[in-house]
């Protein structure tokens, strides 16, 4: 697998966030992992901070989890024209939206689960149609792993309009025991099954995993060990590249990724 190109393309994955309970753990852990840096951001919903890889702008860090009493997670958001006719369609198809939309950073945002509990984000803001490769350090891959992947695809593909926006863009596939979202090409999210909506363990109740690229995964994987994280998925190949799952601090979860090229 390429590395991933994305714009923040409409019915397509184009931003991830981090819902920390304290900005400064979360900073003492990524920074030192992934070579972050942060810098201020609007502050409308409580501290927030922009996160650079390089030049580019790869993600957010907001202290809500905390505000909203929500647990630490990594949100996958997904790009749409209008975030109430999304948040609309949401709940017409079986999913819960539990706040929003908001406005927030010249755009307007809100956070929503599907029928099978899998919690994401819309984003409304300005399109990209330009596709590019994303830094080292970046978010690369989104995969969920719910109950019936194609269910899932069903109730994803109907909220974001798969099947309606152009066929020259969109794609969706089956392949490596999963169901794939390609936008120009490229690979941008897959579902797959396993999800139990009952466990105890939150890696196995349905959710969207968050792929960070790195260029060594086992070298990450050590790192983030001795940064307080723990590991919870061991290094492994996969059809896309060397994965490992991992937990910061504070409990958010996440993989590393270093791909195929």
């Amino acid at each position: 697998m390429t590395v991933m190109r994305k714009g923040c393309v409409y019915g397509a994955p184009c931003w991830v966030g981090l819902m920390a309970r304290d900005l400064g753990t979360a900073t003492g852990f990524y920074g030192p992992l992934f070579g972050w840096r942060f810098e201020p951001g609007p502050e409308r919903w409580g501290p927030y901070l922009r996160v650079y890889s390089g030049g580019w702008e790869v993600a957010g860090i907001g202290e809500v989890a905390k505000r909203w009493e929500l647990p630490v997670t990594w949100t996958t958001y997904f790009g749409t024209d209008d975030a109430n006719a999304t948040a609309a369609a949401i709940r017409e198809r079986g999913g819960t939206v539990a706040v929003g939309p908001l406005e927030f950073d010249a755009g307007r945002l809100a956070l929503a689960s599907d029928p099978a509990g899998a919690s994401f984000g819309i984003w409304e803001g300005r399109a990209s149609s330009r596709t590019r490769e994303w830094p080292i350090a970046s978010p690369v891959w989104i995969e969920l792993r719910t109950r019936d992947a194609f269910e899932s695809a069903l109730f994803y593909g109907q909220v974001f309009g798969w099947d309606q926006e152009d066929p020259k863009r969109y794609e969706v596939r089956y392949e490596h025991d999963r169901v794939v979202l390609r936008v120009d090409g490229h690979s941008v999210a897959a579902l797959s099954g396993g999800g139990t909506e009952a466990a105890m363990d939150p890696r196995v109740r349905p959710r969207w995993h968050v792929y960070f690229s790195v260029a060594d995964v086992d070298a990450t994987v050590e790192k983030a060990v001795k940064l307080g994280g723990e590991v919870t998925g061991e290094p492994q190949d996969s059809a896309y590249g060397r994965v490992a799952g991992l937990r910061d601090v504070e409990g958010g979860l996440f993989s590393v990724i270093s791909q195929h090229h």
